[in-house]
């Protein structure tokens, strides 16, 4: 079993192992969907235990106090509980994700994932305004990555397992596995490549087969069939997605103000929030929880106009200040519910203004959630076929498109706002980035291109050390006291001077070597070229030591060198290729 799981470690080192990484695809897909179902439990659970019912999201049901209450203390009861937690502990979600991704080579801790399970499942049982696709996303990539960290595979794999984690996630929460694809790689992955695509398709289809096997609800939505009555509708759908547009800007932009509270007494922003969130919800009650409920309502044409709008306004107001002063919440489904509710709006205005001509407004609310889905993610490929994928509808497919666009550039063309989650990283103040260069330097392996020819000789060389030393002719060698590695030096340098240097005593001392010494650092094995050259960074050091610990005596073994002008060196010659 050991050997196997080392050979298939070296296997993943090359990023181009598509056999080896599809593997990773189906287990990253089963485990992804199995965690989301379980969250998806949690929070139906709590919530009946709550007494709301309908399966758990029916909050309208509730007695007026128990509206204001429960959202209110809810929110408080988890402030105290995040209160005892240390700041890195509290951070969950897409935006989580993508730091960890970045500044910690996606290595996902298993603290934070449980704070998400936990916090997220009573938050919106408590009916917290907010979704269950940030936490899925979250805890789909967590799990991924700690059985990564498990099996201690190299950390660029990690990257796909983290891809296919929140492809899962996706997938498992709406069904919906080309969305889930298109999700884990204009949003997560942010690169497309063959190879990268293959695992995370995979992983798709896994949890989605898992969410259809063991789902107890059916998330699909059962509509007439939908079509464009008139090309003359055209300018009308795009109105509506520079509604939606405007709608998803005010989101973002509410968001990132309550964000920068974010150095008040966490006990505080959660109260503040759950006040709001009560407060708002005693005039309009559909805004508590997930609302899946009260958007099926809005997509069959069921609510009154008024209605609709309130239920808009409220949703962006509660969900925006609930996500930006940080409780584990998701933001995908509330704006799916705002772009529905507008979509709807519009839909019935023009049907009663043009009644010959306009579509139902069915056929708008459909349109309205994936432009306000699209403009929120400014993921517009994931958005189309989201909403394609959820009302099993292919007609639908040209305004959809035509509305995600003009929401998509009314959102950050007209009001310059970026997308909620990298309009949080601005806020604050992390720079992810995803140009060429640093996708190469994150998905390549130290172990891809160290060079293993490096040996380890003592400062105080021996007669008897000469003649391997002489005989292997290393590039690099290492030179260590009492098991301390003090500094790198060329190995042709070394035997042009031990050559020339006679042995008068037992021992010679090269610290008296006149040659170049380089500065070093240790990275494990598992480690990037990304982290390698941080490593290098922060400690002011001309290379790495790459090591690997033994499984039977604990002891570190030395497994190659890397320097910066050799990563330099490959990273040119890729980019030119």
């Amino acid at each position: 079993m050991r050997h196997w799981l080392y050979s298939y470690r070296r296997l993943l080192i090359n990023y181009e192992s598509a056999l080896a990484y599809s593997v990773l695809g189906v287990v990253g897909g089963v485990a992804s969907g199995l965690v989301v179902l379980a969250f998806e439990l949690a929070i139906r659970e709590m919530s009946t235990r709550f007494g709301v019912g309908g399966n758990g999201e029916s909050f309208e049901s509730l007695p007026p106090w128990m509206i204001f209450a429960l959202p209110a203390g809810g929110a408080a009861v988890l402030g105290l509980a995040y209160s005892g937690l240390k700041q890195q502990d509290r951070e969950t979600g897409v935006v989580h994700v993508l730091t960890r991704m970045h500044s910690h080579y996606s290595v996902l801790p298993l603290r934070n994932a449980l704070v998400q399970f936990i916090g997220g499942a009573f938050g919106l049982a408590t009916g917290q305004s907010g979704g269950r696709e940030g936490p899925g996303v979250h805890l789909g990539g967590a799990i991924n990555s700690l059985l990564g960290q498990w099996l201690s595979l190299p950390n660029n794999s990690l990257r796909i397992l983290i891809g296919c984690g929140t492809a899962g996630g996706i997938a498992a929460a709406f069904q919906t596995p080309l969305a889930g694809v298109l999700f884990a790689m204009e949003v997560i992955i942010a690169e497309y490549s063959v190879v990268g695509f293959i695992p995370v398709m995979l992983a798709a289809v896994s949890a989605s087969a898992v969410s259809h096997t063991l789902a107890t609800d059916e998330w699909l939505f059962s509509l007439p069939p939908l079509e464009l009555n008139s090309l003359l509708e055209l300018p009308y759908v795009m109105l509506l997605g520079l509604c939606c547009g405007a709608a998803v800007a005010g989101f973002v932009r509410l968001s990132t103000f309550a964000a920068r509270f974010s150095e008040r007494p966490v006990v505080l922003r959660f109260a503040f929030a759950g006040i709001v969130t009560g407060g708002l919800a005693l005039l309009v009650p559909e805004i508590l929880g997930l609302g899946y409920d009260t958007l099926i309502l809005a997509m069959q044409g069921k609510l009154a106009l008024s209605a609709l709008l309130l239920i808009a306004l409220g949703k962006l107001v509660a969900t925006a200040v609930s996500v930006g002063v940080g409780m584990p919440l998701g933001l995908i489904g509330p704006n799916l519910l705002m772009g529905a509710c507008i979509g709807s709006l519009m839909g019935a205005v023009g049907s009663a203004l043009v009644p010959g001509l306009a579509s139902d407004p069915v056929f708008y609310a459909v349109i309205g959630m994936g432009a306000a889905m699209g403009a929120v993610l400014n993921a517009p490929l994931a958005a189309i076929l989201a909403v394609i994928e959820m009302t099993q509808s292919l007609s639908i497919s040209m305004a959809a498109m035509l509305a995600i666009v003009t929401a998509t550039l009314t959102s950050t063309g007209l009001f310059r706002q970026r997308s909620a989650h990298q309009a949080m990283l601005a806020q604050l103040k992390r720079i992810v980035p995803h140009d060429p260069l640093n996708q190469l330097l994150h998905s390549t392996s130290v172990s891809a291109t160290m060079d293993t020819r490096v040996v380890r000789v003592p400062l105080m060389l021996a007669q008897k050390d000469l003649e391997p030393l002489l005989e292997f002719t290393p590039v690099w060698c290492v030179v260590e006291r009492d098991g301390e590695d003090l500094y790198l030096v060329k190995g042709s340098e070394l035997l042009e001077w031990l050559k020339q240097t006679p042995f008068e005593e037992e021992t010679v001392d090269l610290t008296g070597a006149g040659i170049r010494r380089l500065t070093t650092s240790p990275v494990p094995i598992q480690a990037t070229l990304r982290q390698a050259m941080d490593t290098m960074r922060a400690r002011a050091t001309e290379a790495v030591c790459v090591y690997d610990r033994s499984a039977n005596t604990g002891k570190q073994i030395l497994h190659g060198v890397l320097t910066l002008e050799s990563i330099e060196a490959y990273t040119l010659a890729s980019m030119r290729q």
